[in-house]
């Protein structure tokens, strides 16, 4: 099995309803996320996948929720978590990248998308 990851970051405000505590108000995060792609067969030029399409993908998604508050992203219904983020942007890339929809006998699928709120609290979203 092969593994290769690709990390983009972005700015966002957010605040979480139904819950109480400090995240209940409006805050902000530098969040990084990483995508992994994984699969069992490489291309003829000894590779998963090229890391600069993957790379191109994962910085549109990011960049066009970079600096919003993601409240105001219908996706979220008023609860953007790091989870529901890491959902929101595996969904974008297999827009935006198709073949790397996880599938049998797939070689290469976009495995998981993590979201670091800060470099100790992260999510994690791993396609089924």
């Amino acid at each position: 099995m092969f593994e290769v990851r690709v990390t983009a970051d972005f700015s966002a405000a957010h605040f979480l309803r139904d819950y109480n505590g400090k995240c209940e108000n409006l805050h902000g995060h530098n969040y990084k996320v990483y995508a992994h792609v994984r699969g069992t067969e490489l291309d003829r030029g000894g590779m998963l996948l090229d890391f600069t399409k993957l790379k191109k993908t994962l910085r549109e998604v990011c960049g066009k929720i970079d600096h919003t508050n993601l409240n105001d992203i219908e996706f979220f219904e008023q609860n953007p978590s790091a989870e529901r983020i890491a959902v929101y942007i595996y969904n974008h890339i297999i827009e935006g990248i198709p073949l790397l929809k996880k599938t049998d006998g797939k070689k290469a699928w976009l495995y998981a998308i993590d979201v670091f709120e800060t470099e100790t609290s992260r999510a994690r979203y791993i396609a089924e």
